[in-house]
C-alpha cells in the first residue's frame, strides 16, 4: 500500500484526529518476495533468501560454540538501493544474514549475542565463493535456495505511542488503531509471507524496541536504575530484516514464526552491522 492510500485508509478508520501523529510515523519498506529457485539459477553474490552463502574466501563461516549458524539470506544491496527510498542502507556490497541451527536462541537473553550474524562485505563479486555446507550444519537448518524480488510499501507501527510521546489518543482512538492495523494492509496480505527489509516490524507478540534496547545492553528487565537510564534509546532501534517461515525455503522459525533482526540507527548510519539484535517471534 503507498501513501495516498495509507492515508485514505487511516481516515476511513475514524483516526482523522491524529492523523497528523500517524502520517508521520509512515516508514517506507521494502518488500521482498521469495520463489524456490537453485543455487545453478543464482549467479553468485546474487541476492536470496536460503541455499548456500557467497562470501569472501577470508571470511570464515560463523559457529554458535561448535555449530554452524545456519545461512538464510542475503542481500546485493546494488540491487536493493533502487527501493530504499530514504538511502538508509549502504548502496553497495553484500549483507549476509545467519542464525542458531537448533533454534535455541530467541533474542531475550543477553547470553543469546552469539546465536546469529550479519555480515556486512564491500568485496568485489568476482572475489566471492559460494561455500559448502559445514559438516556440521544440521540438515534441517540447510534451506532451500529462493530467488527474491522488491517492491516498497508503506508501513505504521504496531504500537505508535511508544515511538510518539507526544500522541495523546483516546480509548476509542486507541481501539480503532489496534482494529486498523490488525487488517492493514488487507486481510488478503496477512495471509502471505512477511518479508521485508526496514520499515516496522509485523510483530508476533510485543513491540520490540525496549526489548533489544535492554538485553543488548545485558539487561533482562528495566527494574534497576541502570537498567532505566537505558530505557529512552528504545527508539533509536530499526528494522533492519524480517524473515517469515518460507514453504518456499523449506524454513520454518518454531511455530511459524519470525526472525527480526535490529541495528540502531547509529550504526546503520556507521554501516556497523556488529552490534545487531535478533529476536524470534512465534505464535
Amino acid at each position: 500500500m503507498q501513501s495516498d492510500a495509507v492515508r485514505a485508509a487511516i481516515k476511513a478508520a475514524g483516526l482523522t484526529r491524529i492523523q497528523p501523529h500517524l502520517e508521520a510515523l509512515m516508514t517506507n519498506s521494502i518488500r521482498v518476495t521469495s520463489t524456490a529457485s537453485s543455487e545453478k539459477a543464482l549467479s553468485v553474490g546474487t541476492s536470496k533468501i536460503g541455499g548456500a552463502p557467497d562470501l569472501p574466501e577470508a571470511v570464515v563461516w560463523p559457529v554458535m560454540g561448535d555449530v554452524p549458524l545456519a545461512f538464510v539470506a542475503q542481500f546485493d544491496l546494488s540491487a536493493v538501493a533502487t527501493f530504499d527510498v530514504n538511502k538508509l542502507l549502504p548502496v553497495s556490497g553484500l549483507l549476509s544474514f545467519f542464525f542458531d541451527a537448533n533454534q535455541q536462541v530467541y533474542g531475550s537473553d543477553p547470553s543469546d549475542r552469539t546465536g546469529w550474524k550479519v555480515i556486512y562485505s564491500t568485496a568485489d563479486k568476482a572475489s566471492l565463493k559460494r561455500r559448502a555446507f559445514p559438516d556440521k550444519l544440521p540438515k534441517e537448518a540447510q534451506f532451500t535456495p529462493c530467488a527474491v524480488t522488491f517492491s516498497n510499501e508503506v508501513t505504521l507501527p504496531q504500537r505508535p505511542n511508544l515511538l510518539d510521546k507526544t500522541l495523546d489518543w483516546n480509548d476509542k482512538e486507541r481501539y480503532a488503531y489496534s482494529d486498523f492495523i490488525a487488517a492493514f494492509p488487507s486481510e488478503a496480505d496477512h495471509k502471505t509471507l512477511h518479508h521485508r527489509l526496514l520499515g516496522y516490524s509485523d510483530d508476533l507478540q510485543d513491540d520490540m524496541h525496549l526489548q533489544v534496547q535492554l538485553v543488548s545492553h545485558g539487561f533482562k528487565d528495566d527494574q534497576s536504575p541502570e537498567a532505566k537510564a537505558m530505557v529512552s534509546g528504545a527508539v533509536d532501534w530499526r528494522l533492519l530484516f524480517q524473515l517469515d517461515s518460507d514453504f518456499n525455503a523449506h524454513m520454518q522459525w518454531a511455530s511459524t514464526g519470525l526472525l527480526y533482526y535490529w541495528i540502531t540507527k547509529q550504526d546503520l548510519q556507521a554501516k556497523n552491522f556488529d552490534k545487531v539484535w535478533c529476536v524470534l517471534q512465534s505464535e
